[in-house]
C-alpha cells in the first residue's frame, strides 16, 4: 500500500469522542422542540448522521420547519458547549505527524460543521497537520454521498485507488464505497467488525495507529 497519496478520516468516533456534547446538545434542541430527552446510548447511535437525519431517527419527524429548528437549537448550544466536550484519541498527533513524514496528505470529511471541526483541532494544537478539510456546510449532500470524498480527492489531487478514507460506521464505509476508494474501519464507535465485512475493508483496525501497517 505504498502508493497511497491521501488518508481522509471522518471526524466523530474515529478521530475524537465528541458523544457527551452532541447528547448535551441534542437534548437542549429536542426540549427547544418539546419533545422529550432521547436516551444517550439512542443519541450517540446517530453520531456520524447528518443533522436532519438525526433529528428524523429520535423523532420520526419530516416536518422540515422543526427540522431547521432542531439544527439550528442544536449549533446554538454545541457553540458552547462542544469543544470543551470532545477529546482526541490517544496517538492521533503522533499518527498525523508520521503520516506527513510519509508525504502523505491528510484530510477530514465529517457531518460535523466545518468551523467546529477548526475550532477543536486548534484547541488541541493540531489544526497544521491537516491539508483539507469538508464539513456539514461544505457540501450539498451529506455522507454516504461521496460529494465530500471527491471534493477533497480533487483537492489533494488524489485518485480513488490512491486515496484512503477512515471510519468508525457504516455510513462511512458506504461513503467510501460511493467514491469508491480504499476503506478501513476502526472500532471506536459502536459499529461492530462483522458488520463492516460485507464491505470488504482494507482492515478493520481496534485503533488508528494500525494504518501505518497498511502503508508499510
Amino acid at each position: 500500500m505504498q502508493n497511497i497519496k491521501a488518508v481522509l478520516f471522518d471526524f466523530d468516533y474515529t478521530l475524537g469522542d465528541s458523544s457527551s456534547g452532541i447528547v448535551i446538545s441534542v437534548n437542549y434542541a429536542l426540549n427547544k422542540l418539546a419533545y422529550p430527552p432521547a436516551e444517550p446510548q439512542m443519541v450517540c447511535s446517530t453520531i456520524g448522521l447528518s443533522l436532519p437525519e438525526t433529528f428524523l431517527r429520535l423523532t420520526g419527524c419530516h416536518d422540515p420547519l422543526k427540522t431547521a429548528a432542531f439544527a439550528q437549537f442544536f449549533k446554538e448550544k454545541a457553540d458552547e458547549v462542544m469543544v470543551a466536550h470532545t477529546n482526541l484519541y490517544p496517538g492521533v498527533k503522533n499518527l498525523l505527524v508520521s503520516l506527513r513524514s510519509r508525504q502523505i496528505c491528510i484530510g477530514i470529511v465529517s457531518t460535523k460543521y466545518h468551523y467546529r471541526i477548526n475550532q477543536i483541532l486548534s484547541h488541541n494544537q493540531i489544526s497544521k497537520l491537516f491539508d483539507g478539510i469538508v464539513g456539514a456546510e461544505d457540501v450539498v449532500n451529506p455522507k454516504p454521498d461521496p460529494q465530500g470524498v471527491l471534493k477533497m480527492m480533487e483537492q489533494f489531487a488524489s485518485t480513488p485507488s490512491k486515496t484512503l478514507y477512515v471510519g468508525d460506521s457504516l455510513v462511512d464505509a458506504l461513503t467510501a464505497q460511493n467514491a469508491q476508494t480504499l476503506f478501513a474501519a476502526v472500532l471506536s464507535g459502536a459499529t461492530s467488525a462483522e458488520a463492516f465485512q460485507v464491505f470488504h475493508p482494507l482492515a478493520v483496525m481496534s485503533n488508528l495507529s494500525e494504518i501505518l501497517t497498511l502503508l508499510d
